[in-house]
């Protein structure tokens, strides 16, 4: 297989891990729809026994994501809450986690519903300054659990600060990187030991196919989370995987359009009357801009917004009211989205941390995506006058 580890990112995106068919010529990975492969004679075969272990299609993703990385190995899942229940896996009962008290709905419900059960300690703390992370360190934390930039009020977290700290203190960091995808932020060069992506989302990026992946350079962490995958079989099928290699191909052309989109809309946002508070690393006042900089490509198409003076009927109102942003759940997609987090995606975490870590009734997430600027923003002024 040819090496594209000394190429830029475009290159990588288009042709890491894909090989023209050996049969056929074909320059697109062929989708290996097979449950089982035939074996000479038993324990004796290509490397492929059965598919929920191995299976070409998907190999040839996990190559291309690792490669994105710049990592050694990838581990595709089902869904992104199923690489984050791997993860999970790992740890014993009595183990403790350090994390953040702004993630997603779902990571939160994880957490806090499924592994508390099973003897687990969460500590949802606010880590925009990574040294109070350190106050919550004790010989039973084994993973520090990191959003940035998080979902959905863009909170901003030193990677390199989370990851000497977890140096320090023999502890795994943990990176979902899901709002910054590789073209914008690489965590495993700023000192994480995982990344987690939601496929889903921007790696995908045509609100097709629902998928998560690991990425990971440590062998004997790999060596758990493929035991766990395998084990578990939270594993995507060829088809998913063959839509998300082709969504891949145009990850860094969808990325330049995604974050210039972004600009724009934020720049047109902030002056709003209509709106109170926006969110949006790239702005110079953004807490934490400056390690959002240093750490970060580009600032990304994800935007949230409170709205002034605007009751909970108000805000369902505005949210219902556009032509072009479709209101939904997810993100990172070509398509633009407007999501109401409180009844959305954080409706499982209880009103009064939602409102704690910023996650109020009038607050909309938008997932810019990239259509004409002109038309978004029209439909932006069209809705908030």
């Amino acid at each position: 297989m040819t090496d594209f580890s000394n190429h830029k990112f475009g290159t990588r995106a288009i042709h890491s891990g894909a090989e023209p068919d050996p049969t056929t010529g074909a320059i697109m990975t062929p989708i290996f729809q097979t449950s089982t492969y035939v074996q000479e004679y038993p324990g004796k075969h290509k490397g492929y026994a059965y598919a929920r272990g191995k299976n070409p299609t998907r190999e040839a993703l996990q190559k291309n994501i690792a490669s994105l990385e710049n990592a050694k190995h990838c581990l595709c899942f089902s869904s992104g809450m199923g690489s984050m229940d791997a993860v999970m896996k790992l740890l014993r009962p009595g183990d403790e986690v350090i994390t953040g008290d702004d993630l997603y709905g779902g990571s939160y419900r994880m957490f806090t519903k499924i592994f508390a059960n099973f003897g687990i300690r969460f500590h949802f703390i606010n880590m925009h300054d990574a040294n109070n992370i350190s106050k919550y360190v004790n010989v039973n934390t084994k993973l520090i659990w990191v959003e940035t930039p998080t979902n959905p009020t863009m909170q901003i977290i030193d990677i390199e600060a989370c990851a000497k700290i977890a140096k320090d203190n023999n502890i795994m960091l943990g990176v979902d990187n899901t709002f910054a995808p590789p073209f914008l932020q690489n965590p495993l060069a700023l000192g994480a030991h995982i990344v987690m992506h939601s496929v889903t989302k921007y790696l995908g990026g045509h609100s097709d196919v629902v998928m998560g992946a690991l990425v990971v350079n440590d062998d004997a962490i790999y060596e758990q989370l493929a035991f766990i995958h395998n084990s578990c079989g939270a594993t995507p099928g060829p088809m998913d995987s063959f839509l998300v290699m082709r969504g891949i191909k145009t990850l860094h052309l969808r990325m330049e359009r995604h974050c210039y989109n972004g600009r724009k809309i934020a720049e047109f946002l902030k002056t709003h009357p209509k709106v109170e508070k926006i969110y949006w690393p790239g702005f110079e006042d953004h807490p934490n801009h400056e390690i959002a900089k240093k750490q970060m490509r580009d600032f990304g198409g994800m935007i949230a917004i409170v709205l002034k003076h605007c009751t909970v009927e108000d805000t369902f109102n505005i949210a219902s009211s556009f032509k072009v942003f479709s209101l939904a759940e997810s993100l990172g997609g070509v398509e633009s989205l407007v999501n109401h987090p409180a009844t959305m995606t954080h409706a499982s975490i209880p009103k009064a941390e939602r409102d704690k870590s910023g996650v109020v009734d009038n607050l909309l997430r938008l997932s810019v995506g990239v259509e004409d600027i002109e038309d978004l923003i029209e439909d932006l002024r069209q809705v908030l006058g």
